[in-house]
């Protein structure tokens, strides 16, 4: 379980603070305005922002006291983020030994995840090589390496056409099941919160307003001060 209690953090003139629970092995979709502080909120989680106050928990453990080597949460991004001059293995490898020092073992986890991915066999090409779905599946590929019990996804497909999207989403969605992968998801989408989240959380200015269950929120009688923005004609 992830356990996120008064997280407060400034950014600007924003004042911000989270409080939110998210089940062992679920999706959560986070969805709301641009600047309302969704990606901010993953990256508190990931520790890429230091919080002013206020922590995150993970089964019952404070990460803010965890070495970084410890952290239990790995973060998939919009941009892929491969070195141009690594090969996909290397890219890979990465998350393994940052010194790219690879043994054996280290080798067939990177087939394993590849094969995962449904790029086996790539392992020797590089970005360059690779179409934007490989690239992204490369980048997926490598945080799954690090065999992290939290995901999170700060809309790392949203570039992609809508057929390649959804194939990502579902990728991820079983690798999910398979792991008992605990995901947020930062989405402006909602589509696509619908097709894997279980719960969807609505943020804006730097607060969680409300958390629904998706299937509320694509019922016919969805809640009024949430379907504005859900079902506008600009999502």
């Amino acid at each position: 379980m992830i356990e996120i209690d008064e997280l407060s953090f400034a950014y600007g003139t924003m004042s911000m603070r989270f409080s939110l629970r998210v089940q062992p092995g679920e999706c959560m979709a986070l969805i709301g305005p641009s600047g309302g502080g969704k990606s901010t909120l993953l990256s508190l989680i990931a520790g890429f922002e230091t919080p002013l106050d206020g922590c995150v928990c993970v089964d019952g453990v404070d990460v803010g006291a965890m070495r970084s080597d410890q952290w239990p949460v790995t973060m998939l991004f919009q941009e892929h983020n491969l070195f141009s001059h690594l090969s996909v293995e290397q890219n890979i490898g990465l998350a393994l030994h940052p010194g790219l020092k690879l043994t054996s073992v280290h080798r067939w986890e990177i087939d394993e995840v590849l094969e995962r991915v449904d790029l086996a066999g790539l392992n020797r090409r590089f970005p360059a090589e690779l179409s934007g779905g490989q690239r992204q599946r490369v980048a997926l590929a490598r945080t799954l390496a690090r065999r992290k019990p939290v995901l999170l996804l700060d809309e790392p497909f949203s570039a992609l056409d809508p057929p390649l999207r959804r194939s990502m989403l579902d990728l991820v969605n079983d690798i999910r099941r398979d792991r008992g992968l605990t995901i947020m998801m930062v989405s402006h989408l909602p589509d696509d919160a619908a097709r894997i989240a279980e719960r969807i959380t609505f943020i804006d200015a730097g607060q969680v307003v409300e958390v629904y269950e998706t299937s509320l929120l694509f019922s016919d009688t969805p809640p009024p001060n949430i379907a504005g923005f859900m079902f506008s004609p600009a999502q």
